[in-house]
């Protein structure tokens, strides 16, 4: 599943955090600064394991009775269900074909009817941490500015990344145990 793309105003803010940080006046520097912060949304995104900035998933799911979690957290709103075709056609559901769920720590779930006819349901919900930049919270902000401002610093050089960066991160990070699949 790819992640939809991040709100240009919260890149955009994000870059202007990088550029404060590093005490840069003018916008010369506008277009690397904004493709490091851009990058630093999407790594810290996928080391927490947690959509950061809400926006609008969808997720395709085989249609059976079993719960089944969506796979970006946490799930603010569930807003579709619909069968999905082989050819890709979309279909309404009956309400009583599916059930919806979002759990106290913010997972969807989404149980399909074995008696969908394409065997597929398709998921339009909206998950997120923040409804915006300035409504993250503050360690995983400071850890994509400290991130976005060594990316765009040591472009020529490399190096690792600051220690502080997963220090800032790691008490957000949602490790999820599932149990081995078995092959038929």
């Amino acid at each position: 599943m790819l992640a939809p793309p991040f709100p240009a105003a919260a890149i955009a803010a994000a870059r202007d955090a990088a550029r404060l940080y590093l005490r840069i006046a003018g916008a010369a520097e506008d277009a690397s600064l904004e493709t490091h912060a851009a990058t630093a949304l999407a790594l810290c995104e996928a080391f927490t394991g947690r959509a950061l900035i809400v926006r609008a998933w969808q997720t395709v799911l085989p249609a059976h009775g079993a719960w089944q979690r969506l796979p970006a957290a946490p799930v603010t709103t569930i807003d579709s269900v619909e069968g999905l075709g082989m050819s890709g056609n979309a279909f309404a559901l009956p309400v009583d074909a599916y059930a919806i769920d979002i759990d106290a720590v913010g997972d969807g779930w989404v149980r399909g009817s074995p008696a969908i006819a394409a065997g597929r349901i398709r998921i339009g919900y909206s998950a997120g941490l923040a409804a915006d930049w300035a409504a993250l919270p503050a360690p995983l902000a400071q850890g994509m500015v400290l991130l976005a401002t060594h990316l765009f610093e040591a472009r020529a050089s490399g190096g690792a990344p600051p220690a502080a960066v997963a220090a800032l991160w790691r008490p957000w990070r949602r490790v999820r145990l599932e149990a081995a699949r078995r092959s038929a």
